[in-house]
């Protein structure tokens, strides 16, 4: 960052203010009380992707030839979680803090990238798209990311750096699946042939 403009810094040391005037006008634009209060819930269904692990769950109770899948969801989705938290730890970047933006709900860090609901939000439902065969990722991420800037708790890079993450997790955790599936085929080929 220049150290030369102070107007490129703010205290946290690495927020430009394009950021803050995306910030200013998504919140100027939608961010009226019913928008709020809908994205504190989906604030509260993410949290900790326990939203993402309870669908899960439900899935692998009343979908019982395909537990090992919707296991495999909650596993992407807390293992997302999990990595987004590893780097927010060594980014250390702070939430958005000027004055001109209004956050709109408790957040149990002042870290802010990347955004951990964008990263496990995105690998749910990548993973539970894939599983259902429905178009999730486009109707669930857009307004999980959206949600973050309405309540002032991330920028905009914040979001879309989570939402690469949980793309990234939930393919990684797709190629392991499909490597047990292919060793477990070619296994029971050989134990055929014996």
């Amino acid at each position: 960052m220049n150290a030369m403009n102070p107007s490129l810094r703010d205290s946290g040391g690495d927020r430009t203010p394009a950021e803050v005037k995306i910030l200013e006008a998504v919140q100027g634009a939608i961010a009226t009380p019913p928008v709020i209060s809908a994205a504190r819930g989906m604030s509260h269904f993410g949290e900790h992707a326990l939203g993402w692990v309870g669908i899960a769950a439900i899935g692998a109770l009343v979908d019982k030839p395909r537990r090992r899948q919707w296991s495999g969801v909650a596993v992407g989705a807390v293992g997302a979680h999990a990595a987004s938290i590893v780097i927010k730890r060594i980014v250390r970047r702070r939430r958005p803090h000027a004055p001109s933006v209004q956050v709109n709900v408790s957040t149990p860090s002042k870290l802010s990238f990347p955004s951990s609901h964008a990263t496990s939000t995105t690998a749910a439902a990548v993973l539970l798209g894939k599983l259902t065969g429905l178009p999730l990722p486009a109707v669930l991420v857009p307004p999980m990311l959206l949600s973050r800037l309405v309540l002032g708790v991330h920028y905009p890079s914040d979001v879309l750096a989570g939402s690469a993450l949980g793309a990234a997790s939930a393919a990684a955790l797709l190629a392991a699946e499909k490597r047990l599936d292919s060793d477990r085929t070619r296994r029971k080929g050989a134990a055929r042939h014996e």
